[in-house]
């Protein structure tokens, strides 16, 4: 077994020893009050089997990001299970306990920072301080915390903007692909992900939301109403997006031809497939072949 890491001069005091190994930067330890936002440091860490963290406050807010393994969490008195997929923040006042599961131990990511508009970016993206969430794919996210430790640890003159920027496209990334909490809504979010799954493999063959709704059995309306309570757009819109994206790449391509690229879209009427590309893009399919 590896021996625990110890800290070190430049090592924050609030970083756990109960950990086998880590990954970690550090920024700006003191940043200003008045700054808008700032991130203060972060990493991944491998939890040993005794981890556990039980503080009553924090010097700054923090995100934090199940990768794998399961534990306990508890937020200001409610409780959580923690499993791949996990996501949520604390911050100052907001007492915070987490444990790993001794056979599953955990392998988090957590990113700190502070500044006047901490509290309003979380909210936006439904995790204000305090609260506890779940991302859909969990794999999405990782990449994310990823390239914000390596941005961290080059330390260059730009790190600091780069990693603040990061941070807000990583939480843009969790509004974006937040899910029920295990035991809530668990059957209805499951029919979403199932025929989220269904378009993105099958776009090019399915013609219409009802043809959707059909194959996967269930009510057109009752399919709409789902990807309004989970998605940020609507399975028309889902469809015709990948359809388009397609095309694009398609129509790139030296020998592609327009009628030809509507037709292995799925369309059956050439300026029906030009009017949609041009809606979706900005521009007709026959000037994206210009720009080949």
């Amino acid at each position: 077994m590896k021996r625990p890491i110890q800290p070190n001069e430049s090592s924050p005091d609030f970083f756990s020893t109960q950990v086998s190994q880590a990954r970690r930067f550090y920024l700006n330890l003191k940043p200003s009050a008045k700054a808008r936002l700032a991130v203060v440091c972060g990493g991944v860490e491998h939890c040993d089997t005794n981890y556990t963290i039980s503080r009553r406050t924090f010097p700054f807010y923090s995100v934090e990001f199940v990768a794998a393994g399961s534990g306990h969490l508890k937020l200001n008195g409610t409780e959580h299970e923690l499993q791949p997929g996990s996501v949520f923040s604390y911050g100052p006042n907001i007492r915070h306990e987490i444990a790993t599961d001794s056979k599953q131990t955990l392998v988090k990511y957590f990113i700190d920072f502070f500044g006047v508009e901490s509290v309003k970016i979380l909210s936006a993206a439904g995790l204000k301080p305090g609260t506890a969430a779940s991302v859909f794919p969990p794999r999405e996210i990782v990449p994310l915390f990823d390239e914000l430790i390596r941005n961290g640890r080059r330390g260059t003159a730009g790190t600091e903007e780069i990693c603040v920027r990061l941070l807000e496209g990583l939480l843009l990334k969790v509004a974006d692909a937040r899910a029920p909490l295990p035991g809530q809504e668990t059957l209805a979010f499951a029919t979403y992900q199932h025929c989220r799954e269904y378009i993105q493999r099958d776009f090019l063959r399915l013609r219409s939301v009802a043809q959707v709704a059909n194959e996967c059995h269930l009510d057109d309306t009752y399919l709409c109403r789902l990807f309004q309570r989970y998605d940020h757009q609507s399975p028309y819109r889902l469809l015709v997006r990948l359809k388009m994206n397609h095309a694009a790449e398609r129509l790139q391509l030296p020998t592609a031809m327009v009628k030809q690229v509507a037709e292995e879209s799925g369309f059956a009427n050439q300026f029906h497939f030009s009017r949609v590309f041009k809606s979706v893009f900005g521009i007709p399919p026959r000037a994206m072949i210009k720009m080949r």
